[in-house]
């Protein structure tokens, strides 16, 4: 019988690396692809390239394993659909979740199409989320990972049926722990490599810097008003700012402040006090659905603000225009436009959407 085909990605890191060996243990017939991506040209050149380093990870890995590896050149690609994006976005006095795009634009696009060119049934990643398969009802569902403190379905919401059917998550049903140890225990060359960082772009993390390089235009002074309308001081760019921010606005008031919101036409950052953070509704854009047939009605389900926040009782009511509003029973605090609101069921992912606004019982 002939073996089945899959495609992993392959980053030169511990999860990628053991999700090719668990694979290639499991009897499939494994192929590993590594993308080189964009690299900020305007940082000075160091003796180690971070992209090549993944490669030559990976690479490393691939011979330990005796598989093949394919590099792709995404180069172009990243800098147009990640990048781009990601500055757009903060033009917009936005804040941006850059990995939740890569996802959808090159691993369930561009790096899927590639595995399917390649022959492969199935293209596999590292991530911690589970895919289940109801055979009655020939449907997918995209679950939570086993390892609460790793989860990452919140990140891979906008999988849909087709592209579930092709892909695997063999570390979704792992704790971190247990995959640094079978890494150790294969012997595989990147066992002790530390966890990437969280903007794989940005090496050292400074993304004012990076935004202020790439676009320096968007730190332009403007109004810190509070929410009676009476101007405090000047901000020194909206981009420097984050929804929920105490520290850092230097203006003195007889009680804490917060950015509670940014409006980029005119330039003004909005403070208040905690209290003026939490808010019961927020209208949710680009709103995917895992299931079959998406629901048209409203329903209730459980949704995150953000990766770390709590999952909250909501009812989402689908809109037009791939919208949705979204109403929960208790005031969530620090909705963040641009971030992502994720609807969950228990621990299966039902979809979810980019927050446009949140909807103040004031406005």
């Amino acid at each position: 019988m002939k073996k089945q085909r899959v495609v992993v990605a392959m980053s030169g890191g511990v999860d990628s690396s053991l999700t090719a060996a668990l694979l290639l243990r499991q009897g499939y017939e494994v192929i590993g692809v590594t993308m080189r991506l964009w690299n900020d040209p305007t940082l000075p050149k160091t003796e180690e390239d971070p992209s090549q380093r993944a490669v030559d990870d990976a690479k490393a890995v691939a011979d330990a394993l005796g598989i093949e590896l394919h590099v792709v050149d995404y180069y172009d690609l990243f800098e147009e659909k990640i990048v781009s994006y990601f500055i757009r976005e903060y033009q917009r006095a936005r804040t941006p979740n850059p990995c939740i795009v890569c996802n959808q634009e090159l691993k369930f696009g561009a790096l899927l199409a590639k595995a399917r060119e390649l022959g492969a049934d199935y293209l596999a990643t590292g991530h911690y989320a589970q895919i289940t398969y109801d055979e009655a009802r020939d449907e997918y569902f995209l679950q939570k990972g086993l390892d609460p403190k790793k989860d990452q379905s919140y990140v891979l919401y906008h999988m849909k049926q087709d592209v579930l059917r092709h892909f695997l998550f063999p570390l979704g049903g792992m704790e971190k722990n247990e995959t640094r140890r079978l890494a150790e225990e294969m012997a595989l060359p990147v066992a002790h490599k530390k966890e990437s960082q969280d903007i794989c772009f940005i090496p050292d993390n400074d993304y004012k810097g990076f935004l202020e390089r790439h676009c320096p235009k968007m730190f332009r002074a403007g109004k810190i008003i509070d929410m009676k309308g009476n101007v405090l001081g000047k901000h020194n760019g909206l981009a420097r700012y984050t929804i929920g921010q105490r520290k850092g606005l230097g203006i003195v008031a007889p009680h804490p402040l917060y950015v509670v919101g940014m409006d980029q036409k005119t330039n003004t950052l909005f403070v208040g006090e905690n209290k003026d953070l939490f808010i019961h509704e927020l209208i949710a854009e680009d709103v995917s659905f895992v299931a079959k047939e998406p629901p048209t009605e409203s329903f209730v389900a459980e949704a995150k603000i953000r990766y770390a926040a709590p999952p909250a009782r909501a009812r989402i009511t689908p809109m037009k225009n791939s919208r949705a509003l979204v109403s929960f029973d208790e005031p969530q605090r620090a909705m963040t436009p641009g971030q992502s609101v994720v609807f969950y069921d228990g621990d299966t992912v039902l979809g979810g959407g980019i927050i446009r606004e949140p909807i103040r019982e004031d406005k």
